[in-house]
């Protein structure tokens, strides 16, 4: 994997859980604008809306250089608008990373030949 793939992977699961947990503030933030006087809707929705679109942003980056296929593509955006979706993208993609990097190492002592 080249620099700019990796890269682009760190950032896509970076973005991901602060996404998250955006997320999940915002709803708690309509329950309670709709239950008490507490409104910080607008807020949580900006700060939320920012991150979304970063993470999609990134998606498509990400997407574009590892040349995932549909369904790997489809899995990490589909993770996107789940509330706690975030969570388990950033999750898989740090096993992806790692696993990404034992094979780099792997091949550089030429234990494989991958």
């Amino acid at each position: 994997m080249d620099f700019k793939t990796a890269s682009a992977l760190r950032r896509l699961r970076l973005v991901s859980a602060p996404e998250a947990v955006s997320f999940l503030l915002l709803l708690v933030c309509s329950v309670l604008k709709r239950t008490t006087d507490f409104d910080a809707v607008p807020v949580m929705g900006m700060v939320h809306g920012v991150l979304f679109i970063l993470y999609v942003v990134f998606w498509a980056d990400a997407w574009n250089r590892t040349k995932w296929n549909w369904q790997t593509a489809a899995v990490y955006f589909v993770l996107s608008v789940l509330p706690t979706g975030g969570f388990f993208a950033e999750r898989k993609l740090k096993r992806e990373a790692e696993a990404s990097v034992i094979a780099a190492r792997a091949r550089k002592e030429g234990i494989v030949n991958a």
